[in-house]
């Protein structure tokens, strides 16, 4: 049905909640697609299958839901009203769950998660640790709306801020409010968002386009696939309240083909919003019309920046200009352009229904509102944490990850990417927000959080994302084509043990020369690696420089293996797997390890039970 009014929606919205009440359980599944690579699908499936079977179809319903961010554990079901959390689910326990759980009311104590901290198990998805911590105001919504559905979003309120503002604000006092909420763009740099919308209305201009960055490109983060996938109809929403504030009559969703379970649910996503009457001509009965086109990425990390993303829209190669003039004035064929991530535009619609005053209360003094991190890496807990800003490094490692596996210790942080900073565990107390971090040599970026243990060798982690950075130059201009690969060598050169003492100085020089005189926010911020870890560990340099010793035992060319004589039982299990046949020895009796046949290739050391062999 066509919507012809926020009337109309609110009497939609109160039918669907009548219709959910009627006292069925409800079974959720995350259905994301961490959750997919366990098999979510084919359990989603036996469900529906156990379900009927049991002759339950008019008292359970199943639902697959978007990602609830707990990676680590899925296959995640939830069952309703009593929010009952089980996790690492597999299809051979659907039977016992309705069977002993729905019907029986009873817990199975396997499915439950154990928190490691008390050592009890946890019954309800609030008390888990995992998302006690948080404060997760768009994250909340994937576990409990199918992204498929536009009822379930409307039935949690969705599109009632837009309805709002159609009926009754100005395009003027949506900027107004956006702007007094303090809200900042969540890509990248951290640009006031209301200001950005209120220079792009201003600008002159018989059309203007609004855009969401959907080009997530960094190794590690996923934080606005998974909004994509779960709650699509969030930055739906967000997208129209702002072109509607900017004077906009024209988006795109620029999102990664990479993603195409996102791809896929946001086209369904502006089909039904379409036949709602919530795109297209005169929404919701007002003189706004509005139109989204879904444009696929074209698979370069460079598209993430603002000029070269415009250009790949317009079928062109995704490489960036020079500005100005900036995309506000002169964007997508050359009309005034605004462009901003995912997760900014889900954070409007929270804005207008809520009120500028509710959000601006949350966070830091200038950084306001919540952020969604990608926490991966050396971390008990992986997946996707929400947390108000101003929280620390150490809160989201230690009391939401679970710290660090094995008992080993934290060493440092990188965050912001590939072209972020390393943090160091004794800066992991400083409160996050956009200034603190910049201060540190780090950035918020689009909220990649990856957590590196004792075992990680700092200068092979500068050399990785200068790796990935160099893959991904545009090539357009000579200091980050030419710079990048210059501080390469050279910490290649220095993971391998060649390098020298002016190595040093001539990476700290061609570093800032790259950062001011690049043309892009990739060349710009493409030294944040190097000149992080020269900041925090510049030990570890020297290390390799001086001693040829890698401390992480990870730069191959400075490792040694030998075997350990009064450990070796002369088990042939490392002599057996050696695949260059360095190693050789009787029987029974110590064995030896040929330095000069060895590719250090480590299977001996994880071979090894008897941890006879050393690594140094």
């Amino acid at each position: 049905m066509k919507l012809k009014n926020a009337e109309e929606l609110r009497k939609l919205r109160e039918s669907i909640k009548k219709e959910s009440s009627k006292g069925k359980k409800l079974i959720t599944v995350c259905s994301g697609t961490g959750c997919r690579a366990y098999g979510c699908e084919d359990l989603i499936s036996a469900f529906k299958q156990e379900v009927e079977k049991s002759g339950l179809k008019n008292e359970v319903e199943v639902k697959a839901t978007g990602c609830p961010g707990f990676c680590e554990r899925g296959n995640i079901v939830v069952i309703y009203p009593e929010g009952i959390f089980y996790q690492r689910v597999k299809k051979s326990h659907v039977p016992d769950i309705l069977k002993k759980t729905v019907v029986g009311k009873q817990l199975i104590d396997e499915l439950l998660f154990l928190d490691e901290e008390t050592g009890k198990k946890v019954t309800y998805e609030k008390d888990v640790p995992f998302y006690k911590k948080q404060m997760r105001l768009l994250l909340g919504a994937n576990a409990l709306i199918d992204p498929t559905k536009i009822e379930d979003y409307i039935a949690l309120g969705g599109y009632s801020a837009l309805g709002k503002v159609l009926s009754g604000m100005k395009p003027d006092e949506v900027i107004a409010e956006v702007k007094a909420a303090g809200l900042r763009g969540r890509g990248g740099a951290g640009f006031p968002t209301g200001m950005k919308w209120e220079i792009t209305r201003k600008a002159k201009g018989d059309q203007k386009f609004v855009v969401v960055n959907a080009d997530e490109g960094d190794p590690g983060a996923f934080m606005d696939r998974s909004l994509l996938e779960g709650n699509p109809h969030s930055i739906l929403e967000g997208l129209m309240i702002g072109a509607y504030a900017i004077g906009a009559s024209r988006g795109f969703v620029y999102v990664r083909n990479e993603y195409p379970l996102a791809v896929q649910n946001v086209i369904i996503a502006t089909e039904e919003a379409r036949k709602h009457g919530l795109l297209g001509k005169n929404i919701l009965g007002s003189d706004f019309s509005f139109d989204i086109d879904i444009v696929r990425g074209a698979g370069a990390f460079v598209c993430g920046e603002e000029t070269a993303l415009m250009a790949s829209i317009e079928g062109r190669r995704g490489v960036p200009r020079q500005r100005p003039p900036f995309p506000s004035d002169s964007g997508i064929l050359g009309k005034p352009t605004n462009i901003n991530n995912v997760e900014t535009w889900a954070n409007v619609p929270l804005i207008i229904e809520k009120g500028s005053g509710w959000y601006s209360k949350i966070g830091t003094k200038g950084s306001k509102g919540t952020k969604i991190f990608s926490l991966v890496g050396k971390i008990n807990n992986t997946g996707l944490v929400e947390v108000p800003m101003g929280v620390t490094l150490s809160d989201i490692v230690f009391g939401i990850g679970g710290g660090i596996p094995k008992g080993k210790e934290l060493k440092a942080i990188q965050i912001g990417g590939p072209s972020g900073g390393c943090i160091p565990k004794s800066q992991a107390n400083v409160p996050i927000d956009y200034d603190e971090l910049k201060k540190l040599g780090g950035m918020m970026g689009s909220g990649g959080l990856v957590v590196m243990d004792e075992d990680t060798c700092m200068v092979d982690v500068a050399k990785y994302f200068l790796e990935f950075l160099l893959e991904e130059s545009c090539g357009k201009c000579t200091t980050c084509r030419d710079g990048i690969e210059r501080m390469l060598e050279i910490v290649t050169r220095i993971t391998e043990g060649k390098g020298t003492m002016e190595d040093i100085d001539t990476l700290n020089e061609l570093a800032e020369v790259v950062r001011d005189a690049s043309m892009c926010g990739l060349g710009q911020t493409s030294p944040n690696p190097v000149l992080s870890t020269l900041r925090y560990f510049k030990d570890e340099y020297m290390a390799h420089i001086k001693d040829k010793k890698c401390p992480g035992k990870v730069c191959k060319a400075l490792i040694t293996y030998t075997i350990l004589d009064d450990k070796c039982t002369g088990c042939g299990a490392c002599k057996q797997r050696c695949p260059q046949g360095a190693i050789s020895g009787d029987k029974k009796k110590p064995h030896k390890i040929d330095p000069k046949k060895c590719i250090r290739c480590d299977v001996c050391y994880t071979t090894c039970k008897f941890h006879a062999i050393k690594k140094e």
